[in-house]
């Protein structure tokens, strides 16, 4: 499966990263690689989860960063 890491500037400066495909996955960073990375882990995190608890079955999986809007 693919997932897709959206970024985008808030007008505080932060950055905010998300993973449209994983609802509630995301993350805020006050640069946009920070924002990245933190949204990349959480989005395993949540994958991770979903595996030892049986959710889901295991998939390769491929994570892309979107460009900045």
């Amino acid at each position: 499966m693919d997932y897709t890491i959206e970024v985008e500037q808030e007008t505080d400066g932060r950055w905010l990263a998300e993973v449209p495909e994983l609802p509630g996955v995301l993350a805020y960073g006050a640069t946009m690689n920070q924002a990245q990375s933190k949204a990349e882990a959480l989005a395993l995190r949540v994958l991770a989860e979903r595996l030892e608890s049986q959710e889901s079955q295991p998939q390769a999986i491929r994570i892309h960063l979107a460009a900045a809007a």
